[in-house]
């Protein structure tokens, strides 16, 4: 099934298969921050995120949301659709965090009156930076219809996801999405849904995701199998 190598990403390859319009996404073992500054390899994260990534999108398949997932292969890979990402990072926020927090100057973990999505040009050798709804007609990234989709998919992809977290007693704080076109020209969903792309908090404030990297807080396996136990509760 696994044929020629298309894509090596900080978290995934990418491998063609027979099928023209299928690819195979193998999940590594590898930890990255600030833009690939900081890296290292972390034995058993590539098959936890993607069980948990699996599940995330099986259970988004089942409620109606077009995503590229089609099936867990492997501890490690996945079969999905191949598609155009569009290059920009969606991020919604319910409480503030990172960046946000720090760009604002307030503190963490205020609940948002209003979830708040925000884009991103996904541009390594530029930094990724932050954009908004004029940059990405300019750049011609997103017709005006599709950023409205786009929002607006996000916004029900949030409410499903808080919904799904709360049932484990999880606060999603934030998360990145990305979309892209498949066959038919459709706008679906993506990438993966892990805590390397979220922010988890439990309720005494334990950080259940990739920060726990980012700030040298503990183990990151511990706390991913830890979140992929609690989704396995309820689904």
């Amino acid at each position: 099934m696994k044929g020629e190598l298309l894509y090596s990403g900080k978290a995934k390859d990418i491998f063609a298969t027979e099928d023209e319009h299928l690819i195979l996404s193998a999940y590594k073992d590898q930890a990255t921050a600030f833009n690939g500054g900081m890296k290292e390899q972390i034995v058993g994260k590539g098959k936890l995120n993607n069980q948990i990534s699996s599940l995330i999108f099986e259970k988004m398949e089942e409620a109606g949301f077009a995503t590229h997932f089609v099936k867990k292969v492997s501890e490690t890979e996945q079969l999905n659709k191949k598609v155009d990402i569009i290059p920009l990072e969606v991020v919604l926020r319910n409480y503030t965090a990172g960046s946000f927090a720090k760009r604002f100057g307030v503190s963490e973990g205020i609940k948002l009156s209003r979830p708040i999505v925000e884009f991103y040009y996904k541009k390594d050798e530029l930094d990724d930076p932050f954009i908004n709804d004029e940059h990405i007609y300019f750049l011609g990234l997103a017709s005006p219809e599709e950023l409205a989709y786009i929002k607006a998919e996000t916004r029900l992809i949030n409410a499903f996801l808080l919904d799904l977290f709360g049932q484990i007693d999880l606060t999603l704080v934030d998360f990145k999405l990305e979309f892209g076109y498949d066959k038919s020209g459709k706008i679906i969903l993506a990438d993966e849904f892990s805590p390397d792309n979220c922010r988890l908090w439990d309720a005494q404030g334990n950080r259940l995701d990739k920060d726990v990297f980012r700030r040298g807080l503990g183990d990151l396996t511990e706390v991913y199998q830890v979140v992929l136990e609690k989704l396995q509760e309820v689904v």
